[in-house]
């Protein structure tokens, strides 16, 4: 006896049916990644949320050292937070003379000094560093050393979040509480008592110059006493800062600094 001939919408929809259960692995695995990615998303915004009215008990940079130290790591490290507002004027503007001037303008990524850094490697200059301080702070706090782009493309998404959850005023006083001046030395206030055995409070000028200018490389330069390059570095720093003016820095600070 023959069949009965199925209706076209019926296949059609039996079809999809017993396709869309299963799917194609390219499919699944798009959702997959998708589902992780916004996920990671959520939590990171959360914790970014959290850490606005808390300060971070450890970030990644603390906990890789610790868990693989590297040679000449001391055993016991230092730490102090510091309230932005107890840390001298000068060494705000010493580390955005020195790391990031444009600080207070941008959103995270300062796209101008990534197009100008690319200019300058393709003219043979070599390829300098383009990350902000709020990059920075991004990779300090989440992250691992590395320059491979799938760890930069992290730490660009990170810094959009903190621009997103935090102020300028938070970025800045996390960074200066979380970044290495030395071997084991976290922090501004660390790294005053530790180079110049003052409070990041009563640092002057100069000395604000000199930390700023061993953050490219904490573990090979000295604050004190400076060789030739830490030296150099720290006088073209204060040119710097005494161009921008403690007036630079009052869309994050709110106030003006006092001068030294």
């Amino acid at each position: 006896m023959p069949r009965e001939p199925v209706p076209f919408c019926l296949f059609m929809k039996s079809r999809r049916a017993s396709t869309g259960s299963t799917g194609s692995l390219p499919g699944l695995l798009f959702k997959w990644l998708l589902k992780l990615s916004i996920g990671w998303l959520i939590l990171s915004l959360l914790v970014i949320m959290l850490l606005r009215y808390m300060n971070p008990p450890v970030w990644s940079w603390l906990i890789l050292r610790e868990l693989n130290p590297p040679e000449n790591y001391p055993e016991n490290r230092h730490h102090q937070w510091r309230r932005l507002d107890q840390i001298a004027p000068a060494m705000l503007l010493a580390v955005v003379a020195s790391e990031d001037q444009h600080f207070p303008l941008h959103h995270g990524i300062d796209f101008n000094a990534i197009n100008e850094s690319l200019q300058e490697a393709v003219a043979g200059k070599g390829l300098r560093g383009a990350s902000t301080l709020t990059q920075q702070t991004a990779k300090n706090l989440f992250l691992w050393e590395g320059r491979d782009w799938f760890r930069k493309g992290l730490e660009a998404v990170l810094a959009l979040l903190l621009e997103v959850a935090w102020d300028k005023q938070r970025i800045l006083e996390v960074y200066l509480n979380i970044v290495e001046f030395g071997p084991g030395i976290y922090g501004v206030e660390a790294a005053g008592e530790y180079w110049f055995e003052r409070s990041s409070a009563s640092l002057t000028t100069r000395q604000a110059a000199l930390l700023a200018a061993v953050l490219p490389n904490p573990w090979r330069y000295r604050a004190n006493p400076p060789g030739p390059y830490v030296a150099d570095r720290a006088r073209w720093i204060q040119q710097q800062m005494k161009q921008l003016g403690h007036a630079w820095l009052i869309p994050v600070t709110g106030q003006k600094g006092r001068r030294e």
